[in-house]
């Protein structure tokens, strides 16, 4: 009876962990140290440990690039950048609900309320949104603004890293 119900608390674990490991439903970033629970120079395997195993790899893009979605080829959720195997830039994907910064600014908000909360930052032109950044010795924080002057989405990189993607 013991043996029994040591393997099937075994097994509970096993099938529990998986399950466990998900995009957060509302996620936080943390200016220049993680957005969405995960951080910079991670290793790939630390991501999958808190994301989990379904997403989708980018086919034409430079870097290696996962994308973890609420649901299979849904728009929102969060992009993961890997370089040698290790994290070089996470960013939200089209302003997923109730993801904000701490402290909390949440997606969807005006520009001004950005700039209330974090200060007056540079910006950087991209193709049809900006990009407001706040670099630190180790990482670069941007809070996309999108063509109607709200907050799309919130991305880390490295320092100093284009932002436009």
């Amino acid at each position: 009876m013991r043996r029994s119900l040591l393997g099937v608390g075994a097994a509970a674990l096993l099938l529990a962990a998986p399950a466990a490991a998900s995009l957060p439903r509302t996620g936080t970033l943390i200016p220049a140290r993680s957005l969405g629970g995960i951080r910079l120079g991670e290793p790939a395997s630390a991501v999958v440990a808190t994301l989990g195993r379904a997403y989708g790899v980018c086919r034409g893009c430079a870097t290696t690039t996962w994308y973890f979605t609420y649901r299979p080829f849904d728009r929102r959720g969060l992009g993961v950048e890997l370089t040698r195997g290790r994290v070089s830039a996470v960013y939200t994907l089209w302003r997923p609900d109730g993801w904000h910064s701490a402290p909390s600014v949440l997606l969807g908000v005006a520009e001004a309320t950005v700039t209330a909360v974090a200060g007056t930052l540079p910006r950087v032109s991209c193709n049809g949104y900006s990009a407001l950044v706040q670099d630190t010795a180790h990482a670069r924080t941007a809070y996309y603004i999108a063509s109607d002057g709200t907050l799309w989405a919130f991305g880390l990189l490295g320092r100093g890293a284009d932002p436009c993607r």
